[in-house]
């Protein structure tokens, strides 16, 4: 997964700041944009998640399926920025139904509004990014680190066959069966790896199947794929530009995922009795979820300087700080927040989403879905091989763990927009990946929660089975026990004859 913050939200440089804007404040619209984005988000997160919720389906497919509803493909509320040309940006703002309300209530022209929309996606984009670092925050708080250490041979075995199979299959599926050139393959094959921990976290959570060993192992293989696809990312993307592979960045990277995670685990553990004691003396308010929140934001920073995933940094304060007597308390403060957070990364998702890839109507779609339906099943298929990687844990539901890798969601799109900037993906091949995101991001929910259903039909046939199986061995116990007493009943008799005759 890879999250690049905006270094500057309002970044209107003097240049590109249109006449009519010098004299008008922008600050005042921006924030209107920003305040309407927000309600339309969490309006559609409560309707569309309540909705999803009362029919049986978890929260996060209808704050999905919400989003796809309010965004660029239908409704048109939510609209966010791609590219920074300036026909382009005045393009986009105008399809916003959001910027037309606030055009048309303030006066102002396109080229002001193409100002104050460019920074209000970028504002939102942040915040959804916050989001996504609240949400694996959370999930670290509410994991075992003791337990995810016991599955880590396990997550590990998962990780690395739910990343080679699919990229193997799908780069050589595209070479031979549909004469896909080589370098574009390989970036397809690498979008097939990927996995978003954030929807499968945020099912689990719901499903309160977080703490169980399935859980446990597909976080902890849900971490691994995401250093996987950092390091594979890191790999396509110098191949794409430079035709050749940098194995010096690939090991920096290696060396400092591996680094970062046992360094500051290790480091939180010896650290946290002083830390929590200072916190227990605090008498200000917000504690202890500010110190945790400020612990939290700081190795996020420190992920994403050295080239990791600030999601990972909050995933590792997570981790620590669940380990201490503080946890309880600092997951009721942290509710609320994540409540307003989190549903904007998943509403935003949706929103993002283009439904056009899927119209077989448009020409140049038609042979970009044949790629995605091969992309889709080599997609699901490796994902779902991988769980049976799970090894030493009789009992444990790999169909489940398989399913919890499948969605690719904002990961997948991520290696989408990589390789269409570095111009190696065909328009065809671009779509294919985008409509496999689609479709593994929207079926994974539903399926993660029927894989942990129990299905109840097998389970009366086996209570019968087991019932006969008993009573058979009762009837046959009965009939032994009468034997014996028979043989032992002729046997006296026998004994006592001759002892008779003796005398």
């Amino acid at each position: 997964m890879s999250f690049v913050l905006h270094p500057v939200l309002i970044n209107l440089a003097t240049s590109s700041v249109p006449p009519e804007a010098e004299s008008v404040s922008l600050g005042p619209l921006i924030l209107i944009a920003v305040l309407l984005a927000l309600v339309t988000i969490h309006l559609t997160s409560r309707i569309a998640g309540e909705v999803s919720i009362r029919i049986g389906f978890p929260s996060v497919l209808g704050e999905l399926i919400g989003g796809v509803l309010v965004g660029s493909s239908l409704l048109s509320l939510l609209v966010f920025q791609e590219g920074t040309a300036g026909a382009d940006l005045v393009e986009m703002a105008a399809s916003s139904r959001l910027m037309e309300w606030i055009a048309s209530t303030s006066g102002l022209g396109p080229e002001t509004m193409a100002a104050v929309f460019a920074n209000q996606s970028q504002i939102i984009d942040v915040l959804s990014e916050l989001g996504v670092i609240i949400l694996l925050f959370e999930i670290g708080l509410e994991s075992d680190l003791g337990e995810l250490l016991r599955v880590g041979p396990q997550a590990a075995s998962v990780a690395l066959i739910g990343v080679i199979l699919p990229f193997v299959l799908g780069t050589l599926g595209l070479i031979y069966f549909f004469s896909i050139p080589v370098i574009a393959a390989v970036f397809a094959g690498a979008a097939l790896t990927a996995t978003s921990i954030g929807i499968t976290a945020r099912v689990l959570a719901e499903m309160q199947k977080l703490s169980s060993a399935e859980g446990q192992v597909i976080i902890g293989a849900a971490v691994l794929d995401d250093i996987l696809g950092i390091v594979i990312l890191a790999v396509v993307a110098g191949l794409a530009k430079t035709g050749e592979v940098q194995m010096t960045d690939i090991s920096i990277i290696i060396v400092s995922a591996v680094a970062f995670l046992v360094g500051a685990i290790v480091l939180g553990r010896l650290l946290s009795p002083y830390t929590v004691g200072l916190i227990e003396r605090l008498r200000s308010r917000g504690n202890p979820l500010i110190p945790a929140l400020i612990a939290t934001f700081m190795l996020a920073y420190v992920a994403q300087v050295i080239q990791l995933e600030a999601i990972l940094g909050a995933f590792a304060a997570g981790l620590i700080l669940g380990e201490t007597e503080l946890r309880g308390e600092i997951e009721e403060q942290n509710r609320p927040i994540s409540d307003f957070l989190t549903p904007i990364f998943f509403v935003c998702v949706g929103a993002k989403t283009n439904l056009a890839v899927l119209n077989p109507a448009i020409p140049s779609n038609r042979d970009g879905l044949i790629i995605a339906a091969f992309l889709i099943v080599v997609a699901i298929l490796g994902k779902l091989v991988a769980g049976l990687g799970v090894f030493g844990k009789p009992g444990i539901n790999r169909y489940a763990i398989g399913v919890g890798m499948i969605p690719r969601g904002e990961v997948g799109l991520v290696f989408a927009g990589v390789g269409a900037a570095t111009g190696v993906l065909s328009d065809s091949l671009d779509v294919s990946i985008i409509v496999m995101v689609i479709v593994t991001t929207f079926i994974a929910p539903l399926w993660l929660r029927q894989s942990f259903a129990t299905p109840v039909p097998e389970l009366e046939i086996d209570a019968e089975t087991e019932l006969t199986s008993l009573q058979d061995l009762q009837a046959t116990v009965t009939h032994e026990e009468a034997t014996e007493a028979s043989r032992s009943s002729s046997g006296s008799v026998n004994v006592s004859e001759p002892e008779g005759s003796q005398s």
